[in-house]
């Protein structure tokens, strides 16, 4: 038991899953500064997208672009983009939890998952965060709010029915560590504004091509030519540009949400637990999982523990520029290499 207990003991000195020199206080100022750089960056983005799709609108009415008109519509993007991530940082993590179809649960409903996670907000020093369920027999789980006093932790009942104590407290312990690092804050403003932008092109195609047939069956119907189709042609380019655009915007934006953030994620999962293989364990069960979580979406995808649209092998192996995750693999290697 004294051998033990030194072991213990020893243990953060011995494998600290940190740099000596970095510190919780330096890793949340780190993310509080890139939270404000992609804040800007989406603005810029908003603007940009507002901008084009204003330049097509005013091209195709009256074939003038004039400079008023776009200094109106970047003005405007910005006050869009100002409002909705005013409703994201209040409302964007009720939201999410609508949308996986998350439901609160109080502790006489599972009296070991309240456990868990109340131990470990002591051992963070955090306030206990709301707990969730997902109605999904697939095995994944996520954490969402603004700040750690407004903070939920949501699990689907196929992980809750699946994992041992120890992995719960693997994987509940990973994300009270977004909630201590702050990412929940990052990946919800992500979450909400690349859905904003991936929208906002996606009705400004199907609002182009719409006008394109309709301004074409009215020519046929004259039976004359009439103005506007340059006009037309270059709203339906613009349109066309946008829609091809914005997944691949949606995906750089969603890789400003750092991989490395899940390898520190793990890593204080194991700062607060000591037990390295609780959540090595828990993520083995992870990646075997082929259940498809229907309730994700892409710009949600990035807020679970594992990418909720790979199959097993691509969990495991998957080391992609686009990805939002880290392979399984590697983060079971980084994990057993602290067992050691």
């Amino acid at each position: 038991m004294a051998e033990a207990d030194q072991q213990s003991e020893t243990f953060p000195r011995q494998r600290s899953p940190y740099p000596a020199d970095l510190t919780y206080h330096d890793l949340i100022a780190r993310n509080r500064r890139n939270t404000w750089w992609l804040i800007a960056a989406m603005g810029v983005l908003t603007a940009a997208v507002a901008a084009a799709i204003a330049a097509a609108v005013m091209i195709y009415g009256t074939g003038v672009l004039t400079w008023q008109g776009f200094a109106i519509a970047v003005a405007a993007g910005l006050i869009t983009f100002i409002l909705a991530s005013t409703w994201s940082y209040f409302a964007g993590g009720a939201t999410l939890l609508r949308i996986s179809g998350a439901k609160p649960i109080d502790k006489a409903d599972d009296p070991q998952l309240y456990n868990v996670v109340e131990e470990l907000a002591i051992a963070a020093g955090l306030p206990v965060p709301q707990i969730y369920l997902i109605p999904s027999a697939a095995l994944n789980a996520f954490a969402t709010g603004r700040d750690p006093e407004h903070a939920a932790v949501a699990i689907t009942t196929g992980l809750r029915q699946k994992l041992t104590r120890d992995e719960l407290q693997g994987v509940m312990a990973h994300e009270m560590a977004h909630i201590r690092h702050l990412d929940i804050r990052l990946t919800m403003m992500v979450a909400t504004l690349v859905g904003l932008i991936v929208l906002a092109c996606d009705v400004f195609l199907r609002a182009a091509f719409h006008s394109g047939r309709y301004r074409g069956s009215r020519r046929s119907r004259s039976g004359r030519r009439s103005g506007g189709g340059a006009g037309v042609l270059i709203l339906v380019l613009i349109a066309l540009v946008l829609a091809i655009v914005a997944p691949l915007l949606a995906k750089l934006i969603q890789m400003a949400v750092s991989r490395q953030r899940e390898y520190l994620a793990d890593a204080g999962a194991v700062e607060l637990t000591r037990y390295p293989k609780g959540l090595a364990d828990a993520l083995r069960k992870l990646s075997a999982d082929v259940t498809p979580l229907k309730q994700a979406n892409r710009a949600t995808a990035h807020l679970y523990i594992v990418n909720p649209f790979l199959n097993a092998r691509q969990r495991q192996n998957l080391d992609s520029l686009f990805s939002t995750h880290p392979p399984i693999d590697e983060r079971i290697r980084r994990l057993e290499a602290l067992m050691r």
